[in-house]
């Protein structure tokens, strides 16, 4: 029998680093964008899967984009 693989769960600092963002921006997105839900919960810890990050990354470019923030790409 095989096994699933086990999926990459992050907490909100984690992708924070991952991103190369401040903690605050994350907290802020995953705050005000309702679409983005947490995938598991380890005690009172949100975890998020990599869809998730994708959709944060997304969202933080978009408000970078509207302000004339220039990225870096990773």
């Amino acid at each position: 029998m095989r096994s699933k693989p086990i999926p990459s769960l992050l907490t909100p600092g984690r992708i924070a680093d991952q991103l190369g963002v401040p903690l605050p921006r994350v907290l802020y997105i995953l705050s005000t964008r309702p679409h983005i839900r947490p995938s598991a919960r380890a005690g009172c810890l949100r975890l998020f899967n990599n869809e998730a990050v994708a959709r944060i990354r997304h969202e933080l470019n978009a408000i970078d984009a509207r302000k004339g923030v220039p990225h870096e790409e990773q």
